[in-house]
């Protein structure tokens, strides 16, 4: 309660300040007016509520949507057509159905353990693995969902290996693999977490800048690929193994092979659609050029929830509403839905323009490239404060958008580098449920993690930029 009120009295007086100076720039004049300075007021509150997690993440957003109406901010049929009328919170919806599709069969395990049966019997090896099948298996489904999947796995080689909770490095290892690989996954796809589609969205409504599923991939997958050496090699370099007795052999994973059996009618079905819906979404502007613009309905958030309709077809796979229901969180979508409309709040009433301009204006003097590593970096460290990729990216993304029209730079170099950091937690365990699922195993502390992570996230800065720096270029998606 009291940290709920002090987010109120915080709120309070940032709205009875006086307004500040005006700032006069190459492009004109940028001034914080009343309500934008009401719209930062709230913003602020609803970040001490997202960082203490005084109230549930959603409904501290909800309450922002309410304070921005109670003030006169912005009316609640805008909001809610900003917000709740995106096409986005479909998207989301329909990759949740497929999360929750996948997670009724066998895939996971039969994949898992084909990869392990062959490359199983060394340790540094296995970490490896739990890596490359996490980051492949995350690009495509929530972060949470792999992590859950390739812990118990992960626990079982552990006891047979009888590792020790918190004295085994290899055990400290390959937990922590099971956290990061899904986290560097996340950012393959738009498809692999929240900030991703929310970061196309604001790029579209914001700078009016269409950013495609193979787009983000361009620049996404190549980074999430440069990243798992690093990861690894991280790994084996603050946690050398000890000498490993791994005598899981063949037959114990024949054993689980047989187990698994044949592959199942749910399970062909489910590949089948997916393998569509991939390939929609892939295809979608080669589908949009070759029929001359008359098929141009096939963007991410229909193609998602088009297919997501295919699960549900009498006869075709297991999944029923009542299943899916229980696997998609409908506090994420209400997040996301009213994050949405607050950044668009803070961005249209100028608030976000005279906040970038404070606080970032000298980073259009830099390299671009050094620009993409200062936002990645930055928004690594801000990560920290909060336990939600989605909130993240609602506070980051808009104001940098905003920046970049006001320094003249291309809003792709920093909204697109933000968007992919806001998913990567790799220090605390707080900062994302990804993390506390592999933590709960018991065979690594905070400090282990905090440790490794501070490394690795400066690698993944390093990979963001040079995959925005080559990739992003050479498409002509980033403009130097």
């Amino acid at each position: 309660m009291i940290l709920f009120l002090a987010s109120l009295a915080v709120m309070a007086v940032i709205m009875m300040l006086p307004s500040p100076p005006k700032i006069v720039t190459d492009s004109g004049v940028i001034a914080l007016t009343s309500p934008g300075k009401t719209s930062l007021a709230v913003l602020v509150m609803v970040v001490i509520l997202w960082v203490t997690e005084a109230i549930p993440f959603p409904i501290a957003g909800l309450l922002g949507m309410v304070a921005l109406v109670m003030t006169g901010t912005a009316e609640f049929n805008a909001l809610i057509k900003e917000g709740f009328g995106n096409n986005i919170i479909m998207f989301f919806i329909g990759v949740m159905i497929f999360s929750a599709a996948i997670t009724e069969t066998n895939l996971m395990k039969r994949l898992t353990t084909s990869m392990l049966r062959r490359y199983g019997h060394q340790p540094k090896m296995i970490i490896l693995m739990f890596l490359c099948v996490g980051t492949f298996i995350s690009a495509w489904i929530t972060d949470m969902a792999v992590a859950a999947m390739l812990l118990p796995i992960g626990v079982s080689i552990l006891k047979d290996a009888k590792a020790e909770p918190m004295k085994s490095n290899f055990g400290k290892a390959l937990m922590i693999s099971c956290a990061w690989g899904p986290l560097i996954g996340g950012i393959a796809t738009p498809a692999g977490c929240g900030p991703n589609p929310l970061t196309m969205a604001f790029l579209k409504d914001l700078a009016g800048i269409n950013f495609t599923f193979i787009d983000w991939m361009i620049v996404g997958f190549p980074a999430a690929i440069l990243m798992v050496p690093f990861a690894w090699g991280i790994l084996l370099l603050f946690f050398p193994l000890e000498k490993i007795n791994l005598t899981m052999a063949d037959e114990e994973f024949r054993k689980r092979s047989e187990e698994l059996g044949k592959f199942k009618r749910d399970e062909i079905c489910t590949l089948i659609i997916s393998a569509i819906t991939i390939a929609l979404w892939i295809c979608e502007p080669f589908i949009v050029k070759w029929t001359g613009g008359k098929v141009n309905y096939l963007g991410i958030s229909f193609v998602a929830i088009a297919c997501a309709c295919l699960f549900f077809i009498p006869g075709l796979t297991t999944l029923t509403w009542k299943k899916a229901e229980q696997e998609i969180s409908w506090g994420g979508i209400v997040l996301i839905a009213s994050g949405l409309s607050l950044g668009m709040a803070v961005y249209h009433t100028g608030a976000a323009a005279w906040l970038a301009h404070v606080c970032f204006s000298k980073i259009g003097l830099l390299h671009p490239l050094l620009i993409i590593f200062m936002v990645v970096l930055g928004v690594s460290i801000i990560k920290a404060m909060f336990s939600s990729n989605t909130a993240t990216g609602i506070i980051m993304v808009p104001l940098l958008i905003a920046l970049a029209k006001s320094i003249h730079i291309d809003p792709v170099l920093v909204a697109i580098p933000a968007g992919i950091t806001s998913s990567l937690a790799f220090i605390l365990v707080t900062s994302t449920p990804t993390n506390v699922i592999p933590y709960s195993a018991g065979y690594f502390s905070i400090k282990d993690m905090a440790k490794a992570g501070a490394v690795m996230t400066v690698a993944a800065c390093l990979c963001v930029t040079v995959s925005l720096a080559v990739f992003g270029r050479l498409s002509g998606l980033v403009k130097f």
